[in-house]
């Protein structure tokens, strides 16, 4: 996969952050807050861009990865009727340490960026990483997704192991969505979840991930 990003840079006091995005918006992904929950509905690329970007904050322990989508239109079908907010989304490795509470100054400091494409070959592969499902209930397990909520983003905190092995939930929703649709027309939704029974979340709410292929705009 060869992903289109744009490298941005923004100081805030003694301190620079790279953050990166995707070099188009993710029009056609919308992320709704739930309360209890959290549900994504994608199109075929928005999905596809969102697995690789998954795929690159498990290799860019210093970035913060920014997928914009509050403003987004969501999806022409009905979503589940009880009140949502619309979010951004910010992927980070732990160890980067970042206080969300910076972000909002840092956001606000983002230029237009510098172009740049990013090749991700295990985007290719069918096994994109493969699980150790019983490690991840292991006590020690530490590879484990934190969620935070602060300037309407969720920012995802994780290790590059479970950002690595969970980037195919994306790639299942683009590489399935569109085959899946068309021939259960009365059950048109194929969709994944980052589910609290698969040892990846910490202090984090599920993520129900689902595929739409008409939206309102």
């Amino acid at each position: 996969m060869k992903l289109p990003v744009a490298i941005h840079r923004a100081r805030l006091g003694a301190d620079e952050f790279r953050v990166v995005r995707p070099a188009q918006p993710l029009t056609r992904a919308v992320l709704i807050d739930h309360d209890r929950h959290l549900d994504a509905y994608l199109d075929q690329d928005a999905a596809r861009n969102i697995a690789g970007l998954w795929m690159l904050a498990a290799r860019s322990p210093r970035s913060l990865i920014h997928l914009p989508m509050r403003a987004n239109h969501p999806p022409a079908r009905e979503v589940p009727d009880d009140v949502g907010v619309q979010l951004d989304l910010v992927l980070l490795h732990h160890s980067l340490q970042f206080n969300p509470s910076h972000w909002k100054q840092v956001r606000g400091r983002l230029g237009p960026g510098r172009p740049q494409t990013v090749s991700l070959p295990e985007a290719e592969h069918d096994d994109v990483a493969v699980a150790d499902y019983a490690a991840r209930h292991y006590r020690e397990n530490r590879d484990l997704f934190h969620q935070h909520l602060h300037a309407e983003t969720l920012f995802m905190t994780g290790s590059a192991k479970v950002f690595r092995e969970t980037a195919r939930h994306f790639l299942d929703v683009a590489r399935k969505g569109p085959g899946y649709v068309p021939i259960h027309p009365s059950y048109p939704h194929f969709c994944t979840e980052l589910h609290s029974n698969d040892g990846i979340l910490g202090d984090a709410r599920e993520i129900h991930i689902e595929y739409c292929d008409q939206w309102n705009s």
